[in-house]
């Protein structure tokens, strides 16, 4: 059943197609004997989420960050110990960065806006590259920031330094702050994302942008638990949601 699982995944997710970061390894990281009884979600890979999983009979797992983000390293420590504990427990691994981050229906950024109640969302891409959706739209910047604390289920940071009536909205979910000066240059006013660096706190109100930080992990929960249930419906499987937020 495995194998069945990744290749419908890798069709359904393009992830052959999609170009992405070299560590991201999109696709099946860690196989098992092939056996999958119930499948797990997460965001990262890490040794806590491998343990809860195996806590909760999962014998494969979704994840956002993959096994190897960091690259080539020795398998010591750590990276020894999940390896260890997720094969002894007959533990799949599957991964998908970019190919969720961007799917038309099951995407983190697309689920975003959905759950914003944002419609009408189009690609945002740079160099042929789609890295976001952007949404044009009326609607009180404050209403938006109630919206977002409702979903998010935090209170996201938030720079005000554009209109209090927002009408174009940008989102890039995970690490997108980087992104800040290109977005504000195709008349983006609010830019809703996961994390970025100091500086752009400063660019945002030199540029008159509103910019908000949400949470790395709050704002890309959604996509690995839509792609669980949808490949837990096809194949009839059970599934959960591992749940191990960063804070961050």
């Amino acid at each position: 059943m495995l194998s069945s699982i990744c290749n419908f995944l890798n069709d359904f997710l393009r992830i052959r197609e999609i170009e992405d970061y070299p560590n991201a390894i999109n696709g099946l990281q860690l196989g098992n004997n092939g056996r999958v009884t119930k499948i797990g979600a997460a965001v990262d890979a890490s040794e806590a989420t491998i343990e809860l999983a195996i806590g909760e009979n999962v014998d494969l797992l979704f994840v956002h960050h993959g096994l190897f983000w960091a690259g080539l390293s020795p398998i010591t420590g750590a990276c020894y110990r999940k390896l260890r504990r997720a094969i002894s427990s007959n533990l799949a691994v599957y991964s998908a960065h970019l190919p969720l981050d961007l799917h038309g229906e099951l995407g983190n950024n697309v689920l975003l806006a959905e759950a914003l109640r944002l419609p009408g969302a189009e690609p945002l891409s740079w160099d042929s590259k789609r890295l976001g959706i952007t949404v044009s739209i009326e609607l009180d910047l404050a209403e938006l920031l109630k919206r977002l604390r409702e979903v998010l289920g935090r209170d996201p940071w938030v720079c005000a330094s554009g209109p209090q009536k927002v009408r174009r909205i940008g989102i890039v979910t995970g690490a997108g702050g980087n992104l800040l000066e290109k977005v504000a240059a195709r008349g983006i006013d609010t830019f809703v994302t996961g994390e970025g660096p100091h500086h752009t706190f400063a660019l945002a109100e030199e540029l008159k942008v509103n910019l908000i930080y949400g949470g790395h992990y709050a704002t890309e929960t959604f996509g690995v638990r839509a792609l669980a249930a949808r490949a837990a419906a096809e194949f009839e499987l059970p599934w959960c949601f591992i749940d191990h937020p960063s804070g961050l």
